[in-house]
């Protein structure tokens, strides 16, 4: 949730040119430049302790868990937080009907429980650094920008493959400000991660759908994880015999509280925004690309829906899909209100008419940018006409009904089978990865729920796609089974052996090139993308126009306003953004408190509603207000806000007060402010958090699992208020020797 650097004219719409403390995702090796600002807000730490390669730091702390969610170590034994829904899929992925912890919760009681999650990875920053100079090495203005790209991926290719040579490192170069900056990102990434604790749904997934986005919110958005490395300390696969991983930083826990107008910073990897988008982009979302995408995943949620709510294994089998689908359903509605209500097209038409005054005033200026909105504008006209195509593919086709995705995953086999060359041995080898496969596949996978939304899916592709764009051979399907979708659905699944694993496995054990060429679902996803390959193919010189004029569009902004400390778009690379707890006003004559409390909880409950159960323990402790030493003058906090400006893949990342301590996990944004992505709006903008009071206060009290509480550092007043009681020995000891901050 962000604000795009408003370039406007300020007399027009009353914004500052001023980057305020709470906007901004900032490089951390480039913290420094805001650190003056930070420590004047409350901070008490140096631009070393937040990033250093030199010794340990808070960025040593932060990771990117599994694809897409930030975690933080919180304990020397590698202990690890994030949010719950990060670790659904994990969790769900090692639940059955008859061990279902998505549902029941899981507390391992020691280190030997501790459940192993195949697949999942924990990357740690090694370090960043500035190598705009070596990428683009050899790029001259006059270049095509085809070739301008080829440069840089080759040049790129060439400093990752000098970062990693000779060390268990992986790399990557990003680009920043549209590619007028690239920047080397270095990871260590560990692959022997496992489940430690997480509470059940019902405390993790408290609110779900309903409350999404949401304010007033009483979710625990959080569970508990552990990295393990092998004995010298390095990355390895799962072995019994690997230990703990000893980290070069964790972060003590405070339970002091948080109260308005506290500082606060969030270290994270937030995945993408598009602040400097253009008034052309920002009309394009409106008019068509969000609702096209609500429209089609409210389809695909309500078939989902409707087989889960039928049959209790098969909920559990989809939770993790419908949860993904149905986060960014919202999200586009949400951002869809927003651009309109706040008006982002309007401002950013008067952002781009500051600027073509700006270049109109300055000769050299235009000659270098004046081309800037023309591309953009350009690109767009074309980019328009084969958008509904590119998200019905994704959304309707590839992401739509499993069947198709799963036999795309068969065409290599298919290409060997038909190859009079392809070696034997080659062919066994892919049959044998495909069968390797076949359980992992099918294990979460209802042919009912997928046939439903084959038929949906087909129905809608073929009533909004324009004709022309549509594959000749689903065109001559349609008419084949003269409009009728569930019909054709019932024949790709009576034929094709990808509905079934024991019709894939019978293939497998006898492969024919003839007989995948001939199935139905692999014909229609193989037609499907080549003719989305055909179509998009125009919008290849439109995506160059737009890349170029993109980035002259930013280079040009930043040197319009040379005094301005610009930040990047977010491209899941480590980040940092600042600002304090706030409350707000998200309409007239209403008011948010910038916290909540478990009298909230007991408010929502609703036995009926799967959405709003309270489990019979965690009421019995609201009732009797056994909060421990967590609650603060008897009142236990659940939720808080900050006015950080975070995105998606900042899910699980740490709220660090000014002495660098946990008080939260960030978790969501609100709903007001959902256009931020695009436009940053810092009286309605706000950060949904998880109280860490909360959070240990569940571990602790309701789960007892006070061996994972016995790991942290936890760090208290130094006289507790009367309300607390006697401290107990474990904080006692605890506090007696906080986590240094180097």
């Amino acid at each position: 949730m962000k604000k795009i650097i408003t370039i406007t004219m300020a007399f027009l719409l009353g914004f500052q040119l001023t980057s305020k403390a709470d906007e901004g995702m900032w490089i951390p090796m480039l913290i420094n430049n805001n650190i003056v600002e930070m420590q004047e807000m409350g901070l008490k730490l140096s631009a070393e302790d937040i990033y250093s390669v030199n010794h340990s730091s808070l960025k040593d702390a932060i990771v990117i868990f599994g694809r897409g969610c930030t975690g933080e170590i919180v304990s020397p034994e590698g202990l690890l937080f994030t949010n719950h829904h990060c670790g659904y899929g994990s969790i769900q992925k090692v639940s059955t009907p008859s061990a279902n912890y998505l549902q029941d919760g899981f507390w391992a009681t020691s280190k030997e429980e501790e459940i192993p999650i195949e697949g999942l990875t924990v990357k740690f920053l090694v370090y960043m650094k500035d190598v705009t100079d070596q990428v683009v090495d050899g790029v001259t203005l006059s270049m095509e920008e085809g070739e301008r790209s080829q440069l840089v991926k080759a040049n790129s290719e060439k400093v990752i493959a000098d970062a990693t040579k000779d060390t268990q490192y992986n790399a990557v170069v990003e680009s920043m400000f549209g590619g007028n900056e690239y920047y080397l990102f270095v990871y260590e990434t560990f692959k022997d991660i496992r489940l430690a604790g997480t509470p059940p749904e019902a405390i993790g997934k408290f609110g779900a759908d309903t409350d999404n986005w949401m304010w007033p919110r009483h979710t625990g958005d959080f569970s508990i994880f552990r990295v393990y490395s092998s004995p010298d300390g390095k990355p390895a696969k799962y072995a019994e015999d690997n230990i703990p991983l000893k980290p070069k930083h964790y972060l003590p826990v405070s339970i002091k509280g948080v109260h308005k107008g506290d500082f606060a910073m969030i270290m994270g990897y937030p995945g993408s925004t598009q602040r400097y988008l253009s008034s052309y982009g920002v009309d394009l979302a409106i008019s068509q690309t969000n609702m096209t995408i609500v429209d089609i995943r409210a389809e695909k949620l309500r078939i989902m829906k409707e087989g889960m709510e039928a049959d209790e294994d098969v909920r559990l089998q989809y939770s993790s899909k419908y949860a993904r689908t149905a986060n960014y359903w919202k999200y586009f509605i949400g951002q869809t209100k927003g651009l309109k209500r706040l008006k982002v097209k309007e401002k950013k038409l008067a952002e781009e008419a500051e600027f073509s005054n700006w270049l109109n005033q300055n000769p050299v200026a235009k000659e270098k940018y004046g081309e800037a909105l023309p591309l953009i504008a350009d690109a767009y006209d074309e980019i328009e006409k084969t958008n509904l195509t590119r998200w019905y593919y994704r959304e309707a086709i590839y992401y739509g009904p499993e069947i198709l995705r799963y036999a795309k995953s068969f065409q290599k086999l298919e290409k060997m089978l038909h190859d009079k060359n392809a070696k034997d041995e080659d062919i066994a080898a892919e049959t044998a990865s495909l069968k390797a496969g076949v359980e992992k596949h099918f294990k979460d996978y209802n042919q009912t729920i997928d046939r439903n939304l084959y038929a949906s899916m087909m129905r809608m592709y073929h009533e909004n796609v324009p004709l022309d764009q549509q594959p000749v051979y689903f065109l001559k399907i349609t008419d084949k089974f003269k409009g009728d979708f569930e019909a054709y659905a019932d024949y790709v699944f009576d034929e094709s052996i990808f509905a079934d694993a024991d019709r894939v496995l019978q293939f497998l054990d006898d492969p024919s090139g003839k007989k995948l060429t001939k199935d139905p679902a692999l014909k229609a996803m193989t037609t499907f993308s080549s003719k989305k390959k055909e179509v998009m193919e125009p919008t290849k010189k439109a995506n160059e126009m737009l890349a170029k004029g993109h980035r002259l569009y930013i280079a040009g902004l930043r040197e319009m306003h040379r005094d301005k400390n610009f930040y990047p778009d977010a491209n899941f690379t480590m980040r940092l953004t600042y600002g304090t707890v706030q409350d707000y006003y998200p309409a007239d004559a209403v008011h948010y408190e910038y916290f909540t409390t478990t009298d909230g909880i007991v408010e929502k409950e609703d036995p009926n509603n799967w959405e709003f159960i309270v489990p019979d323990r965690l009421k019995a402790l609201i009732e009797a207000g056994d909060f421990g030493p967590y609650a603060e003058d008897g009142v236990m906090h659940v939720g808080f806000l900050t006015n950080h400006d975070i995105t998606g893949g900042n899910s699980g990342s740490p709220v660090i007060n000014g002495n660098g301590e946990l008080i939260g996990l960030a978790f969501d944004g609100n709903w007001e402010a959902m256009s931020g992505d695009i436009a940053f709006e810092p009286e309605l903008q706000r950060t949904i958090n998880v109280d860490i009071r909360y959070v240990l206060f569940i571990i602790d009290k309701y789960a007892g699992a006070t061996n994972l509480i016995d790991e942290l550092t936890i760090v208290r007043n130094p006289e507790p208020p009367k309300w607390l009681g006697p401290p107990d020995k474990k904080t006692e000891e605890t506090e007696s020797a906080p986590v240094k901050v180097n």
